[in-house]
């Protein structure tokens, strides 16, 4: 049946002669848009569009590293390779220094950790800005660089 302008009451008649529902598709348009359906398999159809739009997009994962002012070289080394394993796995890194009780005069030392910090994983990661307090927290966000696709040798 071709699409067309029909009365409330006579839609109404012709969705019960064929046994389904009338369903209201666009209710702010003049007239407002309706279909004669079954509404339980409009549902079901609206559920899967839904799924798969949920499925498809993008999931951010963030993982948080937490640093002090005073970190040693081999607690920083440490953080780093998990920073870098998360980055290549595609998830974005939070990375925050901790500024406990007096600790706090030692911001300069707090920023050069971070700034070290991205530094050190720029291969596989960029800071999206550069450290900044909040608190008793000093934070940068970096995020994982895209690979460059290889290209394959061509047999000549």
């Amino acid at each position: 049946m071709a699409p067309s302008v029909v009365d409330t009451r006579e839609a109404l008649r012709m969705a019960e002669a064929k046994g389904l529902d009338l369903v209201e598709i666009s209710g702010t348009a003049n007239p407002p848009v309706v279909k004669i359906v079954d509404y339980q398999k409009f549902l079901y159809e609206q559920k899967r569009k839904e799924k798969e739009i949920k499925a498809k997009s993008a999931k951010i994962v963030i993982k948080e590293i937490r640093l002090g002012p005073q970190t040693d070289d081999h607690d920083f080394n440490f953080k780093l390779n998990h920073a870098r394993k998360f980055l290549q796995d595609g998830a974005k890194v939070k990375v925050d220094v901790l500024f406990k009780g007096r600790t706090i005069v030692y911001k300069e030392q707090g920023e050069s950790v971070l700034l070290k910090f991205a530094e050190a994983l720029l291969e596989v990661g960029k800071p999206e800005a550069m450290p900044k307090m909040e608190g008793k927290r000093m934070l940068m966000m970096i995020s994982p660089v895209k690979a460059t696709s290889s290209k394959k040798p061509t047999k000549e």
